[in-house]
């Protein structure tokens, strides 16, 4: 049983402006806090990556909740996942329009449903079975991102299709959460608007179990962020989780799943990694990724890590 808990948390992977670092510090930081206050007052590894998660869905600076990114049609499509590393239980969502904190639905598919997923109008209806409100769509959408899918489809339009969905350097403000409590469990979740300009029923690895979010006390708590189709294709999270089980140190581990991305797919992203015994890595191969930490003796928090 261990007695150290552990939350850590990213908000993107990217090159991230020098006039946005501070929102993402901040973001990453009060999410770190919030999931930190779950774990000291006794609340499980869930407990504390639903609070983490749910602090930067309300926050515009990440691609989750409100400002998300917006599709084709100019409409937010979000979608998230938890998953219990002490049960293998998890709850996961897709293309919902009218929820404004995603991460609370997929908790209740975990808790209350037989399912692992749902998607579009039947996850909206559990949502409103289990007395969860629905929104307008419309609440979900801030003049940021109309502007950005504007730029967006000029680009697309003068040819430049990888510059509008898969460049490096594009934001990639999908947030996650993993977390370590005082039982010795572990969790992971994963929530995101997806990409810009994606087409209307698309959705990326954060929400597929093993892609951009995985837990097995066994082995790890993984959660990623950036260009979720080549995470999806290497399934990266339960690579990453395996490696683990195998020995593998999660610090190494991490930057092994980044270098992974790039050599068989050219993708590019970043990933958060823990496991039952605390220990834990994070690694990126994009220029920037938002990052925060919470332990009994440490606090940290950054957006670069050489």
């Amino acid at each position: 049983m261990s007695n150290n808990p552990v939350i850590l948390v990213h908000g993107g992977a990217w090159a991230i402006p020098d006039d946005l670092v501070q929102a993402h510090l901040n973001g990453v930081r009060a999410a770190a806090a919030a999931g930190w206050r779950a774990l000291e007052g006794g609340g499980s590894a869930l407990d504390a990556i639903e609070a983490a998660v749910l602090v930067m869905e309300d926050d515009e600076a990440f691609d989750a909740g409100r400002g998300s990114f917006l599709n084709r049609d100019g409409r937010v499509q979000l979608d998230a996942l938890m998953m219990d590393g002490r049960t293998l239980r998890a709850g996961g969502i897709g293309c919902v329009e009218h929820i404004r904190n995603p991460i609370h639905l997929a908790r209740m598919v975990l808790d209350e449903s037989p399912h692992v997923y749902l998607v579009s109008e039947g996850a909206e209806a559990f949502a409103t079975l289990h007395g969860i409100d629905l929104c307008p769509n419309e609440d979900l959408v801030i003049p940021r991102e109309v502007e950005r899918l504007r730029l967006a489809q000029e680009k697309e339009v003068a040819g430049e299709s990888r510059d509008v969905f898969a460049a490096p350097t594009l934001s990639h403000d999908t947030v996650g959460a993993v977390a370590l409590d005082r039982a010795g469990n572990i969790a992971a979740a994963a929530s995101t608007g997806g990409t810009l300009n994606k087409t209307p029923g698309r959705v990326g690895d954060s929400s597929l179990i093993g892609c951009g979010c995985y837990a097995d006390n066994d082995s790890a708590a993984a959660s990623t962020t950036g260009w979720g189709e080549p995470m999806m294709k290497l399934v990266l999270a339960k690579w990453a989780a395996d490696r683990v089980l195998a020995g593998g140190d999660p610090a190494l581990v991490a930057a092994e799943a980044m270098a992974y991305l790039n050599r068989r797919l050219n993708g590019h992203g970043g990933i958060i990694l823990l496991d039952a015994q605390g220990r834990f890595g994070l690694a990126h191969n994009t220029p920037r990724m938002a990052w925060a930490l919470r332990t009994a003796a440490a606090q940290e928090c950054g957006i670069r890590r050489d």
